[in-house]
């Protein structure tokens, strides 16, 4: 699957705004300079990596299924590393030795923001199951709640910021990760399912 400009946007945006921070008297003293230098070193990782994504999913008994790809554990488990290596370093030198609050407001933030990070990956991605066969696709979130939709309700295929959404006529909707393996499969298959609905729709609509 190609890359979304959101995906080039979004490092971008905030390696320009880390280096601005680092011209503000506020903030001139935080080393935004070598989080810049994270961020760009992250962002290739992410690249090498996407280009591991498969683009066609597992097939299992019958079923087509995606898979969480190694972009994904790259992003949830070095978020959550670098969460506690922040956290454990604001609790040590905060308790041992005086330090710019300044300093310590930005590393605690900033290890909550990874936390946070991390959590919303592993939840949204990496401990959901998504599975089609062709009748219906069937989804499983982290929390253990399942969708199914027949592929005859399916009326749209949209990306949006949380990945891509898969949606019926009455509301009903799935959301998947487009750093899956097979998820480009799954919005092709997806987006011919909807647009042969919408033709058979419009089709029995003028016989009418």
């Amino acid at each position: 699957m190609p890359l979304r400009w959101q995906e080039v946007a979004v490092p971008l945006v905030v390696i320009i705004f880390l280096l601005v921070l680092k011209h503000i008297p506020a903030t001139a003293a935080l080393p935004l300079a070598r989080a810049a230098g994270v961020v760009a070193f992250g962002y290739a990782a992410f690249l090498a990596l996407r280009l591991l994504q498969d683009e066609e999913a597992i097939e299992v008994d019958g079923w087509s299924e995606l898979r969480p790809a190694m972009v994904e554990y790259f992003a949830c488990y070095g978020a959550a590393a670098l969460s506690v290596v922040l956290m454990s370093a604001v609790i040590v030198i905060g308790s041992t030795k005086a330090v710019n609050p300044t300093q310590m407001i930005a590393a605690f933030s900033a290890s909550v923001l990874l936390g946070a990070g991390a959590f919303g990956i592993g939840i949204g991605g990496l401990f959901t199951k998504l599975r089609w066969n062709n009748s219906r696709l069937e989804h499983r979130s982290a929390f253990g709640r399942e969708t199914t939709i027949a592929w005859s309700d399916v009326r749209s295929v949209q990306p949006d910021w949380r990945g891509i959404t898969i949606a019926t006529a009455d509301r009903q909707s799935i959301t998947f990760s487009q750093f899956h393996s097979g998820a480009a499969q799954l919005a092709r298959h997806a987006s011919n399912r909807a647009r042969r609905n919408s033709e058979t729709a419009t089709k029995a609509f003028a016989t009418l």
